[in-house]
């Protein structure tokens, strides 16, 4: 093995020192795609309603001047898939086992909010903490629903909602996650739906083109279509071009609906 940093830490490394390049080990990197490439649920849920396994997300949502809706979400996204592509849910990994049990069932992801110590708190649980254009999330190593560290248990997970917002057109550079507008997703619904998609996206990709997200930290856009930009989406999922999340409808919409499309970038 390489004594270069494998991937998932060269990203961590630049979310802390911005101004030092990513470096990976492409060997560990390429074991790691590999998994999450040959997709999830297989197993089924457990009998036990107590063992069933999500990924825990929390948002980090200040009381005074939070972030834009679209930026929280591009941050909940990106956490989510540089955790299933961290080096420690690798072969022999610290939370490879835990990541497993959930990747390897059928996954599900809860989204909670913290402000002040509550997030200082949370960021104590093992996970990955991402920021984009100064909205933050943290994405946890995942576990059984009935055995959730107090310090994210006691977080709430309803509640508090940001307004849409219209950041522009999306970076020709970076993928693009598209919310259904017509859905009416909360903040928290439409935050576990872009994680599943930017998985789902991560999987999709050959190792090269994942690698390359990598090298990018794994940045990617959130934006709404509405009904004539939902039908081309749409149209590019039966095409093979773009991928689709269809909720499995355990809470507020219906099951099966195509809640997110992601579309890799353009440029790539």
């Amino acid at each position: 093995m390489s004594s270069i940093p494998e991937c998932g830490a060269g990203v961590r490394d630049a979310l802390e020192n911005p101004e030092q390049p990513v470096q990976c080990d492409e060997e560990g990197f390429r074991v790691r795609h590999a998994e999450l490439a040959q997709g999830y649920g297989g197993a089924g849920d457990p009998d036990d309603p107590a063992l069933v396994q999500a990924m825990q997300i929390v948002l980090h949502l200040p009381k005074v001047d939070p972030p834009p809706r679209s930026a929280l979400l591009a941050a909940a996204a990106t956490a989510s898939v540089a955790l299933c592509l961290d080096p420690r849910v690798g072969p022999g990994g610290e939370w490879a086992e835990r990541y497993l049990a959930w990747k390897r069932s059928r996954i599900r992801k809860v989204s909670r909010r913290a402000r002040g110590a509550q997030w200082l708190a949370a960021n104590e649980v093992d996970g990955v903490t991402v920021e984009v254009d100064g909205a933050q999330a943290r994405a946890f190593v995942p576990g059984p629903v009935g055995d959730v560290d107090p310090r994210i248990r006691r977080l709430q997970i309803g509640g508090t909602d940001l307004e849409h917002d219209d950041p522009g057109p999306a970076d020709p550079e970076l993928p693009v996650l598209w919310v259904d507008s017509r859905l009416g997703m909360t903040l928290g619904k439409a935050a576990a739906q872009v994680g599943h998609a930017s998985m789902l996206l991560a999987g999709a990709l050959t190792a090269e083109q994942a690698l390359h997200w990598a090298e990018r930290e794994f940045r990617c856009s959130v934006r709404e279509a509405d009904a004539r930009q939902w039908k081309e989406l749409t149209d590019e999922v039966a095409r093979g071009t773009a991928v689709a999340v269809r909720d499995a409808g355990f809470t507020e919409v219906a099951p099966g609906s195509m809640t997110v499309i992601a579309v890799q970038a353009r440029s790539s």
